[in-house]
């Protein structure tokens, strides 16, 4: 049957109704498909950024963990001021490690790994530090304590091996998500070390017990002394007697120590004089005493008697030294 005109009309615009229905979806799905890539690459570059940083805290974390490691296995190869330097050098870069966990926490990434990692790194912050602390403490050495947490080397250490376990899980949260980041484990080395045996036989390697020693490493006389036999000083004859006296410790730990000087006339001019002073050395360090001036008188004889007390001799450094001397006398008389 052929159509009327109206149908014709009434198709022709039915058609060009469905034309521009069809016009209109293709560009509002036009629209969202290019919202949805354009929201997914914001998530994409924040997934990244927060991979490379997150997998460079871990990297610097676990390198660290093996060094820990190996010098509770193989510090007693070391000296004590080595194992100290390294010790020191690791405890440096722990607040590091918190500054980096901070930034870590915003933008928000998803399933709250940023606020996760941020959380474990704080902790094995403070696991690390205490296990750094027991080292120095049972070794003696001289050493600031760095914890900021009070507990056991035995909690530090069930820490490492719980806060291991918990992101070898939490790891894998980016690989499907925008960016396919895959975020790297954290170490288990130092978790897992028989670390009081370890730290036990580090106390007694014959290279790092504590053998304390001090001595006497330089007297300074002014003015200087004329020439003389060794043990006598001959001067010149002044009215006061100037003494500097270096002293050293052999030993990485701190050391307390007392000087007594002391001049005693052995005839009949002169008095009694006598000083006490007191210092603490640092470790392998040296110290300078300036003492108040010796009043003398021509033609004085007295013996002069330098003593340091506080520790044995090492290096075979003296720990007394005596000396007679002798004040010139005056050519006034």
């Amino acid at each position: 049957m052929a159509r009327t005109r109206a149908q014709r009309r009434r198709y022709q615009v039915l058609v060009s109704l469905a034309l521009v229905a069809t016009v209109l979806v293709l560009v509002f799905a036009n629209d969202v498909t290019q919202s949805a890539r354009q929201s997914r690459s914001p998530r994409r570059s924040e997934n990244r950024t927060f991979g490379a940083l997150a997998n460079r805290l871990i990297v610097e974390e676990n390198a660290d963990d093996a060094r820990i490691v190996y010098l509770v296995r193989h510090g007693s190869t070391l000296s004590r001021s080595v194992l100290l330097a390294r010790l020191a050098q690791i405890a440096e870069q722990l607040p590091g490690w918190s500054v980096d966990a901070r930034l870590l926490r915003r933008p928000a990434i998803a399933h709250g790994l940023n606020t996760t990692l941020a959380e474990i790194a704080t902790e094995r912050i403070a696991d690390y530090q205490t296990i750094l602390d027991t080292i120095a403490q049972a070794l003696h050495l001289p050493w600031t304590p760095t914890a900021t947490v009070a507990q056991s080397w035995v909690t530090a250490q069930q820490s490492l091996a719980q806060s291991a376990a918990t992101w070898s899980v939490a790891r894998w949260g980016l690989v499907r998500e925008p960016g396919l980041v895959r975020l790297a484990p954290l170490a288990t080395g130092l978790a897992t070390t028989p670390f009081r045996a370890q730290v036990d036989a580090l106390a007694v390697a014959p290279g790092l017990v504590l053998t304390r020693g001090i001595g006497i490493t330089a007297v300074a006389v002014t003015p200087a002394p004329l020439p003389a036999p060794a043990g006598q000083l001959v001067l010149a004859p002044v009215t006061a007697v100037h003494l500097a006296v270096t002293v050293s410790n052999a030993a990485v730990d701190t050391q307390p120590v007392s000087l007594t000087v002391s001049a005693t006339p052995t005839g009949s001019l002169g008095t009694p004089q006598r000083q006490v002073m007191a210092a603490t050395l640092g470790p392998l360090g040296s110290y300078g005493f300036v003492l108040n001036d010796l009043t003398t008188v021509p033609s004085e004889r007295f013996t002069l008697r330098i003593e340091l007390g506080g520790a044995p001799s090492g290096r075979g450094w003296p720990t007394t030294r005596t000396y007679q001397v002798t004040m010139a006398p005056s050519g006034n008389g």
